[in-house]
């Protein structure tokens, strides 16, 4: 569990959640950002609903205390008059497993085969309750976008304390998050920058796979890998698109709006809609590299299959041609092994010789007529 307080100015995280209830702790200036793992949210829930009570005047509703406690919901996003939910998937640890035990409750994921890329397409889900002074996300066991968001959150607040550049750059490109739906969109950011870093090493394994698949010389056998890294890539395009879906349905939402009175107020909403247009750019990125993926591994696998069926016909090119050649030879010599008493030549000193040299000449001359009309040119 983490809780910070955040201004325009300072950063200050609380060590519990029980002192923010009290009425007036909070500044009217500043917001809160409660951070849970789904278990600590489920023991925590009183605690926090009494919370947003005091700063927001309104509680989650049971439908949606329910969609942040369920680890196998898709990205989605729902609203009410107070507050709206969102839902978005982020990946899992490197080794496709969060580094904590799973709850009994929830059924058991099989391990994943095949590359350690691959592994990784599996997902966990975030939870988002955007109030007007809050902002409640629910995590998964590890929490590593959590913690990775609150260092870069800590570090622009000291840098602005300083009054030094930090040494995160996207950390201070806009001071700190103005809002709550700000600072869910800077998280969801961090979430998709994951998809995005992940589109390189997808597309080294996958080029590699082709490579083999139309190298001629090579056996590829490894099909089952192959098979894997196709349905990890319709399971992260279907990921995508309801992230993508999720994404719209927000901006849709925001545009709905009535028109903030006042120049600050209208700068902070049209901030939160570049930034979700930002959010919705990427996450269209990741899904048209996906389709591309997709389609580069079909025409990879088209190719192999081409190449195998035109070197067959080569291998069968070449046997054909040496028939035909032995096909004269063999008449030859099957008519010199009748059993007939008279035989031209069988009965002559050379005639041994003669048969043998007819054969020979029969033999260059076929194999000059298939070299000329390229019978037996290997293919480039």
């Amino acid at each position: 569990m983490r809780i910070f307080e955040i201004s325009r100015s300072q950063v200050s995280e609380h060590a519990s959640l029980a002192p923010l209830a009290v009425p007036g702790v909070c500044a009217a200036a500043s917001y809160l950002w409660i951070s849970l793992t789904r278990d600590e949210f489920r023991a925590a829930q009183p605690e926090v609903q009494q919370i947003l009570q005091t700063l927001c005047q309104t509680q989650l509703v049971d439908l949606h205390v329910a969609d942040l406690l369920n680890d196998q919901l898709p990205s989605h996003y729902d609203y009410t008059s107070l507050y709206d939910v969102l839902v978005f998937r982020r990946l899992a640890t490197g080794n496709g497993q969060d580094s904590a035990e799973p709850s009994p409750s929830l059924p058991q994921r099989p391990s994943r085969g095949g590359p350690p890329v691959l592994r990784r397409i599996d997902t966990r889900p975030v939870g988002f309750a955007v109030f007007d002074r809050v902002l409640l996300s629910v995590h998964p066991e590890d929490g590593t976008v959590r913690d990775a968001f609150a260092a870069r959150l800590l570090a622009a607040a000291s840098s602005d304390d300083r009054g030094t550049p930090a040494l995160d750059v996207r950390a201070t490109s806009a001071r700190l998050p103005a809002s709550p739906a700000d600072l869910m969109l800077r998280i969801v950011n961090l979430i998709v920058d994951g998809y995005l870093d992940m589109r390189r090493e997808l597309t080294k394994q996958l080029d590699h796979w082709q490579t083999e698949l139309i190298d001629p010389r090579s056996r590829f056998t490894n099909w089952s890998a192959l098979m894997e890294a196709r349905q990890s890539l319709h399971r992260l395009d279907e990921i995508c698109e309801d992230q993508r879906a999720a994404m719209q349905d927000w901006i849709d939402s925001l545009e709905t709006l009535p028109m903030p009175q006042g120049e600050t107020a209208q700068r902070e909403r049209d901030l939160i809609m570049v930034r979700s247009r930002d959010v919705l750019e990427h996450i269209q990125r990741v899904v048209h590299h996906v389709h591309r993926l997709e389609q580069n591994a079909e025409t990879a696998v088209q190719m192999h299959f081409s190449v195998q069926g035109h070197r067959a016909n080569d291998i069968m090119r070449v046997l054909t041609v040496l028939t035909a050649i032995f096909l004269p030879l063999n008449l030859i010599a099957g008519i010199f092994g009748m059993n007939f008493e008279f035989i031209p030549l069988v009965h002559k000193a050379d005639g041994f010789w003669i048969a043998m040299s007819a054969m020979l000449v029969i033999a260059v001359l076929l194999v000059l007529i298939f070299w000329r009309k390229r019978y037996l040119a290997r293919t480039r």
